[in-house]
């Protein structure tokens, strides 16, 4: 049985990998939370994470993860992240 830890950081990886192509070149961002809904134990086989961007602004974005076990939806989350932009001076 796979920890649901496993599942929390293999979200937070692919909500961070989908937002960070869509950053300007000197834009960084953080985790502000993610709330995540576990539907199913994950027992074996591969793990995938589909995630998309629900929202970008110029200081927040929102996105969702679904994990799945092979094709078994086992959770499903929501992210808020912080667009962190270099202050000028």
């Amino acid at each position: 049985m796979v920890h649901g830890a496993v599942a929390y950081a293999l979200a937070d990886t692919g909500m961070g990998g989908a937002l960070y192509p869509l950053l300007d070149k000197d834009e960084s961002c953080a985790t502000i939370e993610i709330k995540i809904v576990y539907l199913s134990s994950a027992r074996e086989g591969e793990l995938v994470c589909d995630t998309r961007v629900v929202r970008k602004g110029s200081r927040v974005a929102v996105l969702e993860s679904e994990i799945f076990e092979s094709d078994r939806l086992i959770a499903k989350a929501l992210g808020t992240y912080s667009i962190l932009v270099p202050q000028r001076a």
